[in-house]
């Protein structure tokens, strides 16, 4: 049985570093700050406009693990005008027509729109919104099937690659068979009820004794049963997923790279993409327009939800292809993102190799002399990072971080208690810094539409929302100075729960991160006011 107790603010003084290395100083914001309420849950489920904008509510007056979004807008920030901050979206494309994103989208104003030149001479020609370095690229090989492709030079990437893969395939392969059998399942049942679109009563209410429609029945009932009446949608997701695992990400035969026709492995080749920012499908944006939306979608539009930060521009940098990522366009991409002006860039990707890492270190390291503040998602495989290294990181592997620039997030479900941590998200005492919102998370999505995503890939865009507010207020801080103080501020969560890949490891919700904590908007800009007035 899991003990679940939530404590008040483990810490009635709060530490806020000034900077790497340097000596602490206590900014007491006890009085003041949002606690966990003790014992308490939520009583009721979350009505479907409550669910929509969960994680800007208030632990306290909520009871759910928002992020206190709405209580600092009203009590802090009402009566403050803050400064424009730039956010870098490194991601898949972005929609930057959606009717609540292209108020917010960044224009690069030293560039002459399609005039065919380079009029800031940044390298890029006619970069007005950020730049496209997949070019007409979409699907893409994982990194390990990339490796594998290369051949057996006897390194020890190889060989772990080579594990990887081939369990990765196996995998595939089943999922494949699941795929078959399952739409076997919805396929009979739907011809018997005469309907594409059917509900669970409908299912249950199937009266045979053919065996083949029974078992299609029970198939169904337990599917529907668990993911609820947009069971189609996420079949139809799911079966999309496994197919590209068979056509792209796996097969050692498809080369997502040559329409580009740049050398990934060559650094110096940085001519390369163009300035499409939504890519080639504006759909294959969906990943991307959803983070943007997170961090910046209009605010009291009466439009679909509203970002975290009110005052901010997205610089859309496409890199993130249907696959996994490329080292060389990582590193460029953050690199311009910094070179044009962005303080926060969120990074909502990963993978577990990478043989040009060297490349995104330094791109890193880079940000960090520029005091940009990184901010990316732990993962979604229920892995512990201290065990299994997630790329890109900022430790190599290594106790020591190498810069003082980068926010790793895992991700929290709306459910107080042992169901608190979602169970997807990655983990990790040293290697993940904080948790935020990341189930059910609702934003923008391509062609003015909206949807319910749900990823460590949507937490970390809440903290770089929330990041993105701190550089607004207070832009004298630095891009340490607000990492420490989203997670010196946090809220700390005292619970028990079951994580790992077959959710049987049991763990304290403190021990998830190197903070323990949960962040919250409220008390981290209470934390900024006491530091800038010191």
């Amino acid at each position: 049985m899991n003990n679940f107790k939530i404590t008040l603010i483990s810490a009635v003084a709060i530490f806020a570093l000034a900077g790497c290395g340097a000596s602490k100083k206590v900014y007491d914001i006890s009085a003041m700050a949002v606690k966990a309420p003790f014992g308490i849950t939520k009583k009721t489920p979350l009505k479907e406009d409550e669910l929509k904008r969960w994680s800007h509510l208030d632990i306290q007056k909520d009871t759910v693990p928002g992020m206190s979004v709405d209580k600092a807008y009203a009590e802090l920030l009402k009566d403050k005008t803050g400064v424009k901050v730039i956010v870098g979206v490194v991601d898949s494309g972005v929609d930057i027509e959606h009717e609540d994103l292209k108020s917010v989208i960044w224009t690069n104003e030293n560039e002459i729109a399609n005039n065919g030149i380079d009029d800031d001479k940044n390298g890029y020609i006619d970069d007005v919104h950020g730049w496209n370095f997949l070019g007409d690229a979409v699907n893409e090989n994982l990194e390990m099937t990339r490796i594998q492709k290369k051949g057996d030079d006897g390194s020890e990437i190889y060989k772990n690659s080579k594990l990887a893969y081939d369990e990765k395939l196996k995998e595939s392969e089943s999922s494949k068979n699941q795929v078959d059998f399952i739409f076997k399942a919805l396929n009979e049942v739907s011809n018997y009820l005469k309907k594409e679109n059917f509900t669970l009563d409908e299912v249950q209410a199937i009266t045979t004794t053919e065996p083949s429609l029974l078992r299609s029945k029970k198939v169904m009932t337990n599917i529907i049963g668990q993911v609820g009446p947009d069971f189609r949608d996420n079949l139809n997701d799911y079966k999309d997923h496994v197919d590209e695992q068979v056509k792209y990400h796996l097969n050692l035969a498809f080369n997502g790279r040559k329409v580009i026709g740049d050398d990934p492995n060559d650094f110096k080749d940085k001519k390369y993409g163009n300035n499409n920012v939504t890519g080639p499908d504006k759909e294959m944006a969906h990943h991307g327009t959803h983070v943007a939306g997170i961090i910046a979608q209009s605010r009291k539009n009466n439009l679909g939800g509203d970002g975290v930060a009110n005052n901010v521009e997205i610089m859309a940098v496409r890199a993130v292809p249907n696959g996994d990522e490329y080292d060389k366009d990582v590193a460029l991409a953050i690199r311009y993102a910094v070179d044009n002006g962005a303080k926060v860039i969120n990074t909502s990707f990963g993978k577990y190799f990478s043989p040009n890492k060297q490349w995104v270190y330094d791109a890193i390291k880079y940000a960090a002399k520029k005091d940009v503040l990184i901010v990316h998602s732990a993962g979604n495989e229920s892995k512990d990072n201290d065990k299994e290294i997630n790329f890109p990181n900022d430790h190599d592997g290594k106790d020591k971080e190498f810069g003082d620039n980068v926010l790793t997030i895992g991700a929290l479900n709306f459910e107080l208690g042992d169901k608190i941590a979602a169970g997807f998200s990655n983990y990790g005492t040293k290697n993940v810094d904080v948790y935020a919102p990341g189930v059910k998370i609702y934003a923008t999505t391509p062609n003015n539409s909206y949807k319910f995503l749900e990823g460590t890939s949507m937490a970390s865009p809440n903290v770089a929302g929330v990041a993105a507010l701190i550089r607004s207020y207070y832009p004298k801080l630095s891009a340490s100075q607000v990492k420490h103080i989203l997670m010196d501020s946090g809220v700390a969560i005292s619970t028990t729960l079951m994580v790992g890949e077959e959710g049987k490891e049991s763990r304290t919700f403190a021990s998830l991160s190197k903070s323990g904590k949960i962040v919250n908007a409220y008390n981290a800009l209470l934390l900024a006011d006491k530091m800038t007035k010191k």
